[in-house]
């Protein structure tokens, strides 16, 4: 599973950041998304409208033509190459894409000693923003669930010694495009959906306590001397 934890560690300055009207609910610090959660997505809210709008969505795509939710898969990933010939993704590619702020995210390496857990973020510890795509599900008794897939691409140098997936984090500059209304020509979508430069990324181990999907706090995210740097160990 292809980016299965993130963050979004602080949110003073979250509306201003991405152009949107304060909510009106709260948001929140939040140290180990996990899917089927709710997080805040933003959306254009109408073409016409300056300010786009913070919706709270749960994590795990629920298409609007499913007739049971409960035995529908529901994927918190899709990836980029494959979006258009998928009937699940391609007609939300057209029209429902929006953007998942975050700023990190948690991936697992394989080692001797077992799966260490690293933190990945911007090397200035920015707000940023997944590429997503939503829909809305209506049930029989009238109630609707909002749900979405975070988009996922060929990893960076950053990303690649922890997985061979990355999510699609779009440039700040790129924002705007990927939430236009209307359809995106394939060559956009391959341009704005390429793995993310490199050199304004790091990535470094945390604590195991965020395998627990129930685990939150700051401490989540502070880094841990890696088993293979012997020199924090005493002589």
């Amino acid at each position: 599973m292809m980016c299965g934890r993130f963050t979004i560690s602080f949110v003073i300055g979250l509306y201003e950041r991405f152009s949107a009207r304060a909510p009106s609910f709260e948001i929140i610090p939040r140290y180990n998304i996990a899917p089927s959660q709710e997080v805040p997505v933003v959306v254009r809210a109408y073409p016409e409208s300056p300010k786009n709008e913070i919706r709270l969505m749960k994590w795990g795509l629920v298409p609007s033509w499913v007739k049971d939710p409960s035995r529908s898969p529901k994927p918190i990933n899709a990836r980029a190459d494959t979006l258009a010939g998928k009937p699940m993704f391609c007609e939300l590619l057209k029209s429902q894409r929006c953007l998942v702020p975050a700023t990190g995210f948690y991936e697992w390496k394989k080692e001797r000693w077992g799966k260490t857990p690293y933190y990945i973020r911007m090397t200035d510890n920015s707000l940023f923003a997944f590429a997503g795509l939503f829909d809305r599900y209506r049930a029989p008794d009238g109630e609707e669930i909002s749900t979405f897939s975070i988009i996922t691409t060929d990893p960076n140098t950053v990303v690649s010694p922890y997985h061979d997936r990355m999510p699609a984090i779009l440039k700040q500059e790129d924002e705007d495009r990927w939430l236009c209304p209307g359809p995106l020509s394939r060559d956009t979508v391959a341009d704005l959906l390429r793995s993310y430069p490199a050199g304004r990324m790091e990535a470094y181990p945390v604590g195991k306590k965020v395998n627990n999907a129930n685990a939150e706090g700051e401490d989540l995210i502070r880094p841990v001397p890696s088993l293979d740097d012997r020199s924090w160990e005493s002589t």
